[in-house]
């Protein structure tokens, strides 16, 4: 289904966001800020493969082009000052998940190493992002079900409604040619019985 694909796609992003990670270091948001604003910067960025570091190839394109998408829509959603505050309540939450105890068990990661007990909040966040994704997802296509179920009943009530109307009209039509045919019938028939004139005869 839509929802068990959509979610696929979450987990799989995530699981690869740890190669990604070890593949190119420098990909940090600071090196990236660093490198777009540098001294003649502007010379630099005039070139939107040099921007976006990718080559003219139309498939790294489609890379770049979706990649903008999100950090666009990321941007937008924090500028949202409701959904900034959903965002950092599920990072609270992944990070209260992992500090606190659950049900008598022992914290996930000790906090004697601060890299694992951050890279388990960060694993713990992305889950609840992803959970958080999967239930929006099952809310919305719940409420198109519902509204393509209202928008079939209506139609089906509209199609009986324009059903019973057009029956009355041909129910009355029926008897309007029925009692005009029988008023036709019934002055013809009187024509037929009207008595012969007779002629009075003159006396000579």
């Amino acid at each position: 289904s839509n929802s068990n694909s959509h979610t696929k796609d979450v987990f799989l992003g995530l699981s690869g966001v740890k190669q990604i990670e070890k593949k190119d270091l420098v990909l940090t948001s600071k090196n990236q800020t660093e490198r777009l604003t540098r001294p003649s910067s502007s010379y630099f960025n005039l070139n939107p493969f040099e921007v976006l570091q990718i080559d003219q190839i139309k498939t790294s394109f489609r890379q770049a082009q979706k990649a903008f998408e999100a950090v666009d829509k990321a941007y937008k959603l924090l500028l949202d000052q409701e959904q900034k505050k959903r965002a950092l309540d599920v990072i609270q939450a992944g990070k209260e998940y992992v500090e606190h105890t659950k049900e008598g068990k022992p914290t996930i990661v000790e906090e004697g190493d601060p890299e694992l007990f951050k890279q388990a909040i960060y694993k713990q966040t992305m889950k609840l992002f992803a959970q958080e994704a999967k239930e929006m997802h099952e809310r919305k296509r719940q409420r198109e079900e519902e509204t393509e179920a209202q928008e079939k009943a209506k139609r089906e009530r509209e199609w009986q409604k324009n059903f019973e109307e057009s029956r009355d009209g041909r129910v009355d039509s029926w008897r309007n040619f029925q009692a005009n045919t029988k008023g036709k019938k019934e002055k013809k028939n009187r024509t037929f019985l009207r008595p012969p004139k007779v002629k009075m005869e003159q006396r000579e």
